[in-house]
């Protein structure tokens, strides 16, 4: 199970990592609605290397890109869960678009991004490989998604609050 860190300390502990010789792998995501989808990619992630460092996209950061509806779960308690599972070792959350202020400050070994991004579309990518990491994406679990979920949940839940009074109040 990870540890939550702003910047600045995840600099300083990735410094240690360094001079351990550990070789860091990042990532980064929105994890609204956590689902087995999330699970497999981190664990396969966390398989690349030594240490997993996730960054979260802050509240704020996930309705700019995802609108106002969004995020479902906020930062707080997206962090905490993606810290719990076994394969992450660090969680950083972040308020801008993109993760490149992580990536830069932190100059993981390996970056890694969902397949549903091209090599060179990765933000960092340029970063990573400078001092010759690797930039890489590992294929997503088919039909599991944060968008799934809440279509799932629309579509049953629309149809129930149809039928008058659902609930029996």
């Amino acid at each position: 199970m990870g540890t939550t860190y702003i910047l600045s300390d995840l600099v300083r502990t990735r410094a240690v990592w360094k001079r351990e010789k550990k070789k860091v792998v990042f990532t980064n995501g929105v994890f609204d609605i956590l689902h087995r989808g999330h699970a497999e990619y981190l664990a396969a992630s966390k398989h690349l290397g030594d240490v997993l460092v996730v960054g979260v996209n802050s509240d704020e950061s996930v309705r700019r890109i995802k609108g106002a509806l969004r995020p479902i779960v906020p930062q707080e308690d997206r962090a905490y869960l993606v810290s719990q599972l076994q394969p992450v070792d660090a969680v950083c959350v972040f308020d801008q678009d993109t993760p490149l202020e992580i990536i830069s400050a932190l100059v993981p070994d390996i970056l890694v991004k969902g397949a549903d991004w091209k090599i060179d579309d990765v933000v960092g990518k340029d970063v990573v490989e400078a001092v010759g990491g690797k930039v890489l994406t590992l294929p997503f679990l088919p039909n599991r998604s944060t968008t799934n979920i809440i279509d799932v949940i629309k579509q049953r839940y629309s149809e129930l609050l149809k039928v008058k009074n659902p609930f029996g109040t």
